[in-house]
């Protein structure tokens, strides 16, 4: 029999954990009373019987979602600013609880689930101003006695659909701007990792944001997952989706969204690659490999998946990274000093272990870890994967193109500053980049010439509240965050 744990048990505030959806206000079970159960990535303990939700709860969202839309906009920026600032100062208030909730359903390092809130919570405080500054504007007109007002209005009822590598901060990056903006909410919270979802939605109700204006709609993976997105793309009443997650998912929900040309924005699958030059400062480059990396356990879309090491410092920067990720204690993201856990399920240790195999096949060689850890604690299969180093990877294989999203590190040689650029840009996807010089003339012809949405120079941690986040490609389009992000939530009205 499989074990349970009480979360509860962990939290200050044990009302931040909630195992049923929010629609309207309220707090409900799946209407047919299905559930799923979900587990602990780190000891495969039940942690919560979920509501398996069917497309006609997600339509009962969406209408309550609608139904809010005229009273949410109709107040005035400063008022809708109000309430993300206290959202901001809530999640900073239970950020211990906060990150307790995402690190046992995730998996990452309580301090690294820290971290996180801390993140999500800048994109309240972030939006909170940027709806105080959308700026309408006067154009002249070339007609006598005309004049020209261009206003913004929000787009309407929004569908968010969040991936569970960020439970919180994907969600606070759509949900603030959207906000701010004047829209209503459809959340559709990810399988893997509902309770942050839910917790936010705790926090929404506690600052008086009024009924069905924030709805959390939670399912299992499969038939009704896939009929909650198509209600959310076909439904004429949603305005806008914003999705992240993976590329073919994406193509897809576009296809579905065509018959009412919704408003689209899509942060997708990346395929980084990390480019050390021969003149760059290898400690310092070394450091930005292992926060890239090997942050979430691999499993962010932005981390480094290719990295490729000048040919005269190959080796050397090979044994300094091998040296630092020894030093990587994994384990139960609760435990003490743990910096890598598990990833969130096994499908996902088997996708790393098939890039493994592949590489060592065809003449790649494990410098450090290269296999699954047997977990004492956990039950079924282990999702716990060593931090791995692989040197003499060969330009074809697995991990060459496709996006690993695990604890790998495969290096490239390289001795050319053409070939690996072209090599960098050969993928299909262009999210983020990065690379490591002490040549500024360099810095900035490489900066320029990476086909990506986001650039790291000299540093393996790009994503910040003030930056447009997004990608080229097929990686999406469409801009989180910084200055034109809450323009993905509005509209450009004329008055003449």
């Amino acid at each position: 029999m499989s074990k349970t744990q009480d979360l509860t048990a962990l939290l200050s505030d044990s009302d931040l954990f909630r195992s049923q959806g929010y629609i309207n206000g309220q707090w409900v079970s799946a209407s047919d009373g299905a559930t799923f159960p979900l587990t602990n990535p780190a000891t495969g303990a039940k942690l919560a019987d979920m509501p398996h939700m069917p497309r006609t709860q997600v339509a009962e969202a969406i209408d309550a979602a609608k139904a809010a839309l005229p009273s949410w906009s109709a107040l005035t920026a400063y008022q809708r600013s109000a309430y993300l600032l206290k959202l901001h100062a809530l999640m900073e208030e239970h950020a211990q609880d906060l990150g307790t909730i995402l690190c046992v359903e995730n998996g990452k390092p309580l301090a690294e689930a820290k971290g996180e809130i801390a993140y999500g919570a800048s994109f309240m405080q972030w939006n909170a101003a940027e709806g105080l500054r959308t700026y309408g504007q006067t154009i002249p007109s070339p007609y006598p006695g005309t004049r020209n007002i261009v206003i913004k209005q929000p787009i309407g009822v929004c569908g968010l659909i969040t991936p569970w590598n960020f439970p919180n901060a994907m969600i606070t990056r759509k949900m603030a701007p959207a906000l701010a903006a004047g829209c209503t909410v459809v959340i559709k919270a990810p399988a893997e990792t509902p309770l942050s979802a839910l917790a936010m939605a705790v926090l929404c109700e506690r600052i008086g944001i009024p009924a069905g204006v924030v709805n959390v709609v939670v399912m299992d993976k499969g038939d009704r997952e896939a009929a909650a997105g198509l209600e959310l793309c076909e439904n004429p009443k949603v305005s806008k989706i914003s999705f992240t997650g993976s590329t073919p998912v994406g193509r897809l929900l576009m296809k579905q969204s065509s018959s009412t040309l919704k408003k689209l924005s899509f942060e997708l699958g990346g395929n980084a690659a990390f480019i050390i030059f021969d003149d760059a400062d290898l400690e310092t480059a070394v450091k930005g490999v292992i926060a890239s990396k090997f942050r979430a356990a691999g499993q962010t879309c932005v981390c480094a998946n290719r990295i490729f090491v000048h040919s005269k410092i190959y080796n050397e920067f090979a044994s300094l990274l091998a040296e630092k990720v020894k030093e990587l204690k994994v384990g139960n993201g609760l435990d003490e000093g743990v910096l890598i856990g598990p990833l969130v399920n096994v499908r996902g240790v088997e996708k790393v272990e098939r890039h493994v195999q592949d590489a060592v096949s065809k003449g790649a060689k494990v410098l450090v870890g290269g296999s699954r850890i047997k977990s004492e604690n956990a039950e079924g299969e282990s999702c716990f994967f060593q931090p791995t180093v692989l040197v003499d990877v060969p330009k074809e294989c697995y991990v060459a193109s496709e996006e690993t999203f695990g604890p790998l590190a495969p290096l490239f040689k390289f001795d050319d500053e053409d070939d690996v650029v072209n090599r960098a840009n050969s993928s299909e996807v262009g999210l983020a980049g990065y690379f490591f010089t002490n040549d500024l003339a360099r810095s900035n012809r490489v900066a320029e010439r990476l086909e990506v949405g986001m650039v790291g120079v000299n540093t393996g941690v790009i994503a910040q509240a003030c930056i447009p986040f997004g990608g080229v490609k097929q990686s999406g389009f469409g801009r989180e965050g910084g200055p034109g992000g809450i323009n993905e939530f509005q509209i450009e009205k004329v008055s003449c």
